[in-house]
């Protein structure tokens, strides 16, 4: 009787060790789960023109190296801790400064401080790849950074950055739906814009320094481009290009945008010459002053936007 008392003891500590195993291994197992599940869901590798950077959570403090991606965060409804606004907080286009509110300045566009960006401890760098290429292993030591086209991108690569940007930011769904609303912009701008349309356009920076035309390729060009206005200059290496006089009869445009810089240009000491009053632009009264912060340094869905509905006014004004 002892004996089997014993034994059913036994038997009885055996079931309840196995199954206390057993639920400590089914709840480990669901732990690792879990984990895995939240890593996946929480970290993602985002593919840019340096490589791949990987990204967890949503970036609360994002440093912004070029416009474009400021104008990029604005879109996504986000406002940067820091940016290189040049250290000229006007530099800031009207429409993208009342999204963002208060920023740091991290110096210029060319040379941002490093050590003021390491201040801000952000946990997302965001830069171009022409200006910044040769300082993304000292960026990528501060926080993630991902390296975009911005400076040398046409309109389309100002697209596929906002995609990454959105991406990055754990925003895709949110950017989908803006770039939607972006595209649907567009289409009601190029509506605008006659089919029969045959006049040819050149926006252009111009300084004291010479005059620095923007071709076909260039972001501006190919924005214009984009919803039926075509541009002067339909051939060359360079999207930015700086041409004399002579070269503009030439190519002799039938509309001129220029974005000013400084109170003296190069095109005060052109008025007075015969061969500038005779391109067609000057001769119909079509040569515009346009904020060049807004149509050169700027590259986004939103300053797009406001370029084409500036082009619009100017060409179709009543």
């Amino acid at each position: 009787m002892k004996k089997t008392l014993f034994s059913f003891c036994m038997l009885a500590l055996i079931l309840m060790v196995t199954a206390c195993g057993s639920s400590s291994e089914d709840q480990t197992s669901e732990d690792t789960q879990d984990k895995d599940s939240e890593a996946t869901e929480d970290t993602r590798v985002i593919e840019h023109e340096m490589g791949e950077t990987e990204i967890t959570g949503k970036p609360e403090k994002v440093v912004a190296l070029e416009f474009s991606f400021v104008d990029n965060l604005a879109s996504l409804g986000v406002s940067p801790v820091g940016i290189a606004d040049d250290d000229d907080s006007e530099r800031i286009i009207e429409p993208i400064r009342e999204k963002i509110g208060d920023y740091t300045s991290v110096g210029t566009r060319k040379q941002p401080s490093l050590e003021v960006i390491s201040s801000l401890q952000p946990d997302l760098i965001i830069a171009d790849m022409k200006r910044h290429k040769d300082i993304y292993d000292q960026l990528s030591d501060i926080a993630p950074t991902i390296i975009l086209p911005s400076l040398a991108a046409d309109y389309e690569g100002i697209i596929s950055s906002f995609e990454t940007v959105s991406k990055a930011m754990g925003m895709e769904e949110k950017g989908e739906e803006v770039l939607a609303d972006h595209k649907a912009k567009m289409e009601e701008l190029r509506a605008q814009v006659p089919e029969d349309e045959e006049r040819t356009v050149l926006p252009a920076v111009v300084a004291d320094s010479g005059y620095f035309a923007h071709n076909m390729e260039s972001y501006t060009g190919s924005l214009l481009e984009s919803i039926g206005l075509k541009n002067a200059i339909q051939s060359g290496d360079e999207r930015y290009n700086k041409i004399n006089l002579e070269q503009v009869v030439e190519f002799n445009p039938d509309v001129m945008f220029h974005m000013v810089a400084g109170d003296q240009t190069v095109v005060d000491e052109w008025e007075s010459n015969e061969l500038y009053q005779d391109i067609s632009a000057v001769k119909n009264g079509e040569v515009h002053e346009v904020d060049r912060n807004m149509w050169s340094r700027f590259r986004g869905l939103i300053s797009s936007e406001k370029i084409l509905e500036d082009a619009i006014n100017y060409l179709y004004e009543e």
